[in-house]
């Protein structure tokens, strides 16, 4: 995953606009500690594939499967997982 400039100056702006009760580690950890997602209707929710998120503060359950609304995921989401 290559990160320019660009997308880390965009990164440190949603980080500085929201809270992460994990340390935001998925950053730290050089995003190596997502779950695999799929983007979801409007591009302000993914849903979690693999259930990795089920600990974070931004995903909820609803029926079987697990939702995220982590500003910093969904863009990581759509910037990187194409």
């Amino acid at each position: 995953m290559k990160i320019t400039q660009e997308r880390e100056t965009a990164i440190a702006e949603i980080m500085t606009g929201m809270q992460c009760a994990e340390g935001f580690e998925c950053y730290k950890s050089g995003f190596a500690h997502l779950c695999k997602c799929s983007i979801l209707g409007n591009g302000k929710l993914v849903e979690c594939l693999d259930g990795k998120n089920a600990k974070c503060g931004h995903s909820f359950l609803f029926g079987q499967s697990y939702f995220c609304e982590c500003p910093l995921r969904i863009y990581v989401a759509k910037v990187f997982d194409k």
